[in-house]
């Protein structure tokens, strides 16, 4: 982190109440059949105890419901882990919870994250009953040793089939993951799955690229110096490619990491980097609500145990001024449209609005920030060294 943050423990205050308007919920499903070589995100593959984690995420969205303050929620995001693991009468059950406690906009955006391996075409036939209307798969690779590697469970082929079977089943809003700057990859390699991917037409592609996680297999494997990570050169040069391909097959750049045909870009993500409130619901999911940060804790037991007593269990942090400038920065400058100046000085004190334009100044001069119509952005050049502008930005 570029900032310190002053967090408090609170296991007694079952509800917070957003003073803001809010837009989004999102559902934390963390059971994975089997655990990814790379992945830190908070998961187990304690299968039995699904159905009891239903019940309690089902219990929790009711005891926040006055969270939202009566808001309307426009886009509602089932991430993990492995959403799809779950039956459909868990799903359904989860869904009619929301419904039932939550106004729900009539046009909501509703995803729900899935393995390729699970998108039969029974599944889907199933989960075209429930509200979702947007589908989150992550493909990863469309080389299998890489994705053996990556300890995915499904092959380059049943991620074609996946997308087939999606669109089949009459899904017209399909996102794809990719992961670039893999072990061993190169330039034709990397040419390989970007144009497998657009082969597809994906509606929506992510595409991130590869991080060793401490703790995780693929780290440790890096340690024990079973593979070289890629060159500073390799990433960038992948990137770029990344960008130009994407770009010439259609699709809008308009965060860091994603890109989307128009009229596609994710409206929950969005949400993330537009400063919009939203709840988090599940074990280790965040909620923010422009002045705080919460976030319930990270073991399926506890959290669980706590919801069943009636003590939730999670942390809260209390966001100053400059943390919130700080977020702004983090997440409004990843995106196309970058930040929009007139309200940047409406939301923040004059000290933080000169620190930030100082900056912007040389940045500016350098190539790496743009203005235009009231709105600050990262260049073509600059997006290759976003952590770099993004941290001369922060203020200490």
């Amino acid at each position: 982190m570029f900032f310190k943050k002053e967090i408090k423990k609170v296991t007694s205050h079952p509800i917070f109440n957003i003073k803001k308007q809010m837009a989004g919920i999102y559902i934390h499903i963390p059971f994975c059949k089997q655990r990814c070589s790379y992945c830190a995100f908070y998961s187990t593959t304690l299968y039995n105890i699904r159905e009891q984690y239903v019940n309690a995420l089902c219990k929790e969205l009711v005891m926040r419901k006055d969270y939202a303050g009566g808001a309307t929620i426009e886009t509602i995001y089932f991430g993990g882990g492995t959403p799809s693991t779950l039956s459909i009468e868990q799903l359904q059950r989860i869904c009619n919870t929301i419904y039932a406690t939550y106004p729900v906009t009539n046009t909501p955006e509703v995803t729900i994250e899935c393995n390729p391996d699970d998108l039969t075409t029974d599944f889907l036939s199933q989960l075209k009953e429930l509200p979702f209307n947007r589908i989150s798969m992550g493909v990863q690779s469309f080389n299998d040793a890489q994705l053996k590697r990556l300890g995915r469970r499904h092959n380059a082929e049943k991620a074609r089939l996946a997308v087939k079977n999606a669109r089949e089943a009459g899904y017209n809003n399909i996102s794809i993951d990719l992961i670039f700057a893999l072990p061993g990859s190169t330039k034709e390699s990397w040419q390989h799955d970007l144009d497998s991917a657009i082969a597809l037409c994906p509606d929506h592609i992510s595409a991130y690229n590869l991080t060793y996680e401490e703790g995780t297999p693929m780290h440790s494997a890096l340690e024990r110096g079973e593979f070289a990570e890629l060159s500073e050169e390799e990433n960038v040069e992948q990137f770029q490619m990344l960008i130009t391909k994407l770009k010439e097959a259609g699709y809008r750049h308009y965060e860091i990491s994603n890109f989307a045909l128009p009229g596609c870009e994710s409206r929950h993500n969005s949400s993330y980097w537009n400063d919009t409130s939203y709840i988090g619901c599940g074990a280790a999911a965040h909620s923010y609500n422009g002045d705080s940060r919460q976030w319930n804790i990270a073991n399926i037991q506890e959290y669980i145990k706590g919801i069943e007593d009636g003590n939730p269990n999670f942390e809260i942090e209390e966001l100053t001024e400059e943390e919130r400038y700080n977020d702004t920065i983090l997440t409004r400058l990843r995106t196309a449209k970058g930040l929009p100046l007139a309200w940047m000085n409406e939301k923040f004190s004059e000290g933080l609005n000169k620190h930030m334009l100082c900056v912007a100044k040389k940045e500016i001069a350098l190539g790496n920030l743009k203005e235009e119509n009231e709105h600050l952005s990262l260049t073509e050049k600059g997006i290759f060294i976003s952590d770099a502008v993004i941290r001369e930005l922060i203020y200490i």
